[in-house]
């Protein structure tokens, strides 16, 4: 099921019905399928976003109990050893350079892997924020489209969060059902980090 500390929130339509671990989640989801309530329910990953699919076919058990399923490790198979360092978390990927790249690259101290992690780490400490900022947006971004897309104003939210206006955001999110902004309002706070 993976992460215990992973959040996750699930709507009816424009109702919020259920927020917290996937099992919880997934419970309340069918809990609110079972009364037939007649809005369609969509369970989002609170970190992206994006739709976590969830058969609720057959009882509360049955739907737990395959959201537990794990591949069995018996039947699985064993996965192919490749260049790289596995056990260090390395994996080789094939990177496309023109000859001046690989000329320099091979000519650092370490070669070109040691240079090319150096020049990647030194990057994303030097744009952390922005990228931060950026993933924060694309993330709320997903949640409007999903869920917000017909709503008052979803055109101009959406420029005014990448362009950093929060004040025009915030007051353009008002005119939404209240969970629906409420949960607009929560994603915004990383998303707006860098704006005054």
């Amino acid at each position: 099921m993976g992460d215990a500390s992973k959040t996750f929130t699930a709507f009816a339509g424009y109702r919020l019905i259920a927020s917290g671990s996937l099992p919880s989640v997934a419970e309340a989801a069918k809990d609110w399928l079972d009364r037939d309530e007649g809005a369609p329910v969509l369970i989002l990953d609170d970190d992206t976003c994006r739709v976590i699919e969830v058969d609720f076919r057959g009882t509360r058990e049955d739907v737990l109990k395959r959201l537990g399923d794990t591949p069995d490790p018996a039947t699985e198979k064993p996965e192919q050893r490749g260049p790289g360092r596995p056990r260090l978390g390395v994996v080789a990927r094939e990177v496309t350079l023109l000859p001046r790249h690989w000329e320099w690259l091979n000519a650092q101290p370490g070669g070109a892997s040691v240079a090319l992690r150096k020049l990647v780490e030194e990057a994303r400490r030097s744009s952390g924020s922005k990228d931060r900022v950026r993933q924060a947006q694309e993330t709320l971004y997903r949640f409007m489209s999903t869920l917000a897309g017909d709503e008052a104003g979803f055109e101009e939210a959406s420029r005014a969060l990448f362009a950093g206006d929060r004040k025009l955001f915030t007051a353009l999110v008002q005119l939404w059902p209240k969970d629906l902004r409420a949960y607009a309002e929560r994603l915004a706070g990383p998303a707006f980090a860098d704006a005054p």
